[in-house]
């Protein structure tokens, strides 16, 4: 999830009721739609030349990162197209440059303030592991309703109790509120956070806050999906190797 930042000229990039966001980019480029797997590779491409640029690649071509990372070369191409390009033919894509033009797409330079609300095991994970900093964001404040949990530090921070969230949202201007609450608990303080003027979250709960505010932006994260997609993809690997070996059992 990528916000405005009007002095980069970089992008809003995220999910609004299911539907592609109207992004400006920077530059020259014009308005247009950017289509939600097209934005979800962005970080894919980035991750990887990272990578490349640690090994000391300074140069690669469509067809090198397609023979790396699965996707055609038109693919490739195509996707870079939508924010104008960056290769030259017969030389292809420098990777520093390319590495720093994602990253100004995707606004990883930003600081947007960052509240967590959760202080469980989920939470805690989240606040301690993820590099807030490095993807455009800064943790400035962490929320539970236990008593036991307030005041105690996570990453520095001391856990705030709920009862307090409006007075510290008025007071530090959260942009954004990573949510690791039951689901049941979301509708509340969701209603809270919009309320004290936040308008985009990363949620982690089961819960579809996009259906009742349609001006603000969310990021979803479904790990009992991915967890059943790979279920999925062990069950017909299973099944295909089973098909084969009676196939050959047959001949």
């Amino acid at each position: 999830m990528v916000l405005y930042n009007p002095e980069k000229r970089c992008y809003i990039i995220g999910v609004q009721n299911d539907k592609k966001l109207t992004i400006y980019a920077g530059g020259n480029m014009s308005k247009k739609n950017i289509s939600q797997p097209v934005i979800k590779r962005l970080p894919r491409y980035y991750r990887f030349l990272g990578e490349l640029l640690d090994k000391g690649i300074t140069r690669i071509s469509s067809r090198e990162l397609s023979d790396k990372m699965g996707f055609t070369a038109s693919q490739i191409r195509q996707d870079l197209n939508c924010f104008g390009g960056f290769g030259q033919q017969g030389y292809g894509y420098s990777v520093q440059s390319l590495y720093n033009e994602i990253a100004q797409i995707l606004g990883l330079g930003s600081s947007y303030k960052a509240i967590l609300i959760g202080a469980g095991n989920l939470g805690k994970a989240v606040a301690v592991h993820m590099s807030f900093e490095k993807r455009g964001f800064r943790l400035i404040g962490i929320f539970d309703n236990d008593p036991e949990k307030k005041g105690t530090l996570i990453r520095n921070i001391p856990v705030t109790a709920l009862s307090d969230l409006e007075e510290f949202c008025e007071k530090e201007k959260p942009d954004v509120a990573i949510l690791t609450i039951p689901k049941e608990a979301v509708p509340s303080i969701a209603k809270r956070l919009y309320a004290s003027g936040i308008r985009y979250y990363w949620n982690f709960s089961h819960y579809d806050i996009s259906i009742h505010y349609d001006d603000i932006i969310v990021e979803n994260v479904h790990l009992n999906d991915s967890l059943m997609i790979l279920c999925y993809k062990i069950s017909e690997s299973k099944n295909k190797k089973e098909s084969q070996d009676e196939s050959e059992e047959n001949v």
